[in-house]
């Protein structure tokens, strides 16, 4: 990224001031980029955790396989998703709060007895796969503030902050050189007006 400047003194200040909030804000950044890794990966362990725990809920539910024939699936549905929202490192995430099941009335004399332990069985799964989901979209998120963090580090780190300190340093160069010039002009200007004037005291 190539700095544009001008060799004056209020493009040096401009430069300075630039810079200063540059370095100032750096470590800040960069603790975000910290924080936000820690949380990214507390976020894939707790994706793998339920992912687990989902596994091992559909194995269990595996030697039921045959009753589940004989149950009636509309009897559970999801009736609502309850959200917060949170802030992690100044990200806004989605916070699953509550989820809420609906259980339409069926015969408890007319049912087989593990009915309401169904009933139990896929509420617990359907809330372990929401939430798996919830933490995944977490993830998701998380993961791309981070990526977007890390490159704002770069951008200062390595690209910004030195693009402006050799810029600043051009223009010092400059002024100095210029400054020199000056002064040696003007001592060029002093011995030439001394010579002039030795030459008249002499006529």
């Amino acid at each position: 990224m190539a700095i544009k400047f001008q060799y004056n003194k209020t493009s040096l200040q401009l430069l300075e001031k630039q810079l200063k909030i540059r370095v100032k804000a750096l470590p800040t950044i960069k603790s975000k980029e910290s924080a936000l890794r820690m949380e990214v990966k507390k976020s894939k362990d707790e994706v793998h955790e339920l992912d687990k725990q989902l596994e091992q809920q559909i194995k269990g539910y595996e030697s039921m396989f045959a009753l589940w024939n004989e149950f009636d699936a509309s009897l559970v549905k999801i009736k609502g998703v309850d959200l917060g929202v949170k802030k992690i490192a100044g990200v806004r995430i989605p916070l699953l709060e509550d989820i809420t099941f609906e259980v339409h009335n069926f015969s408890l004399f007319n049912s087989p007895k593990w009915y309401l332990d169904g009933i139990a069985l896929l509420q617990d799964l359907a809330k372990t796969g929401i939430e798996r989901d919830f933490h995944e979209m977490k993830l998701h998120l998380l993961d791309h503030a981070r990526k977007k963090t890390t490159q704002k580090v770069n951008l200062f780190e390595k690209v910004q902050i030195p693009g402006y300190q050799d810029a600043i340093r051009k223009i010092k160069r400059f002024m100095e050189d210029e400054e020199n010039l000056s002064k040696s002009s003007q001592k060029i200007m002093k011995s030439r007006q001394g010579q002039t004037l030795e030459e008249g005291d002499v006529w």
